[in-house]
């Protein structure tokens, strides 16, 4: 019995370890746990007065079952003049490279495509509750930036911030453009 009971810790261990030495197992895990309906804010940061202003916002994420493609749809308001804005966004997760491809589309705008670096933080607990960070050298507000997303799951809340770190200037500071907060409303 007492054999039994170590070599069954044995081989728990081992899938244990050769979980935790292979974080893309995790990275497609926290991926596909953002599957459902959301809603929330988009909210952008008022550089003069140091404060946040939101807009609702209403996120459908579709995985594709794959273990690599994931669809995203978000609608918010963006006022009387323009009404309704839909970005969708196609996601396709290589796991060799640990990369995030991403194509946006937006009515009225050229489609963008990017690829993110993507990493889960040491401290995922599970497929629920995790920090994801994912950068890329691409271009805000017209200049070259390094742009990191840093999305934190806690159970039912999503919260991504984006920030940026102009390359054109000689500082080394990463500044907050914008965040998303989503709550889950259903599957």
């Amino acid at each position: 019995m007492r054999l039994f009971v170590s070599t069954c810790f044995l081989i728990a261990s081992a899938a244990c370890q050769a979980q935790a030495s292979d974080p893309n197992i995790h990275i497609t895990a926290a991926r596909s746990s953002l599957t459902g309906q959301w809603e929330g804010t988009l909210e952008y940061l008022d550089y003069g007065a140091n404060q946040w202003f939101g807009i609702p916002v209403k996120t459908r994420i579709e995985d594709q079952g794959d273990g690599a493609t994931i669809i995203r749809k978000s609608d918010f308001d963006d006022g009387p003049v323009i009404g309704n804005v839909r970005i969708t966004s196609v996601e396709l997760f290589e796991k060799s490279t640990s990369t995030v491809a991403v194509g946006t589309f937006r009515k009225g705008r050229a489609v963008e495509t990017s690829k993110y670096q993507v990493r889960l933080d040491d401290g995922a607990a599970d497929a629920q509750n995790w920090t994801m960070i994912e950068e890329t050298l691409g271009r805000d507000d017209n200049r070259p930036a390094m742009i990191r997303l840093t999305t934190v799951r806690k159970g039912i809340s999503i919260e991504t911030l984006k920030q940026v770190d102009f390359q054109d200037d000689d500082k080394a500071e990463w500044l907050s453009r914008n965040r998303t907060r989503l709550t889950r409303i259903g599957d």
